[in-house]
């Protein structure tokens, strides 16, 4: 691997200007291997380099994949619009310049929301002839209706005249108002309208998986996680609806009751 300067090892894996590493280095605040560098044009092995910037270690991956539970009231973009942006939650340890969200929550709506630098995963995920499954747990105005599921399973047809791929859904045992739906499309506001077009109303939805990456018990509203690379690769992989709600139903139904 050929050596690259400091500068740019650090500008490409933080949200530092090369203006601001340079005054960094000039200050005794970087280091390389534990040893202080005050030149921000010393070449470094980016495969070997440790290195560390007023006092966080720089990340080695360019690529960044980061988990984050949304909570209401952030907008799923690069900037403050109608609110604060989801990545403003992201630790600064975690950030670069290049970070955007992979798909959106409305601001209202909770839960797994992938942040990244890699725009070739964020297309897979939200290309439509991937189909890549999302599945949401909604708490809902008016009991849940078995026939439901069949009118999901046909395709709804929205107000606006569109209909919708043909979707799973299904009602948590003992909780009449509250349901898990499985899409492998993005419309716009697309749960809410599909409930609307079935006379009801959500009243609070919450993305519980993408792919086959589900949100961690753990994990909570505001919080976010760096991806491992076996939880990246799970990102494209499908989950069984059925055996889904069956094993996580109690976890994601209590979250919801509680809120």
């Amino acid at each position: 691997m050929p050596l690259i300067r400091l500068d740019k090892y650090i500008s490409q894996r933080s949200q530092l200007t090369r203006s601001q590493i340079k005054a960094l280095c000039a200050r005794g605040k970087v280091t390389v291997d534990g040893a202080v560098v005050k030149s921000s044009d010393t070449k470094i092995d980016p495969e070997t380099a440790v290195v560390a910037a007023d006092g966080a270690q720089i990340s080695s991956e360019t690529k960044r994949y980061i988990l984050l539970n949304k909570p209401e009231g952030y907008v799923s973009s690069t900037e403050d619009g109608d609110g604060p942006s989801v990545l403003e939650l992201v630790p600064e340890e975690l950030r670069t310049k290049d970070l955007f969200p992979a798909g959106r929550l409305d601001k209202d709506s909770l839960g797994a929301l992938l942040i990244t630098n890699d725009g070739d995963l964020a297309h897979k995920i939200l290309s439509p002839k991937r189909h890549v499954s999302k599945i949401y747990i909604v708490k809902l105005d008016r009991p849940f209706k078995s026939k439901y599921v069949d009118i999901f399973e046909s395709g709804v047809e929205l107000a606006s005249g569109e209909v919708c791929l043909p979707a799973k859904v299904k009602m948590v045992e003992n909780c009449e108002k509250l349901a898990f739906i499985e899409l492998t499309e993005g419309k716009y506001h697309q749960v809410k309208r599909m409930f609307a077009a079935v006379e009801n109303h959500v009243d609070i939805l919450m993305r519980v998986s993408v792919g086959g990456l589900i949100l961690p018990e753990k994990l909570g509203f505001g919080q976010c996680m760096e991806l491992l690379h076996k939880d990246v690769e799970n990102l494209l992989r499908p989950l069984d609806f059925d055996a889904f709600c069956s094993e996580f139903s109690g976890v994601f139904s209590a979250i919801l009751i509680n809120k």
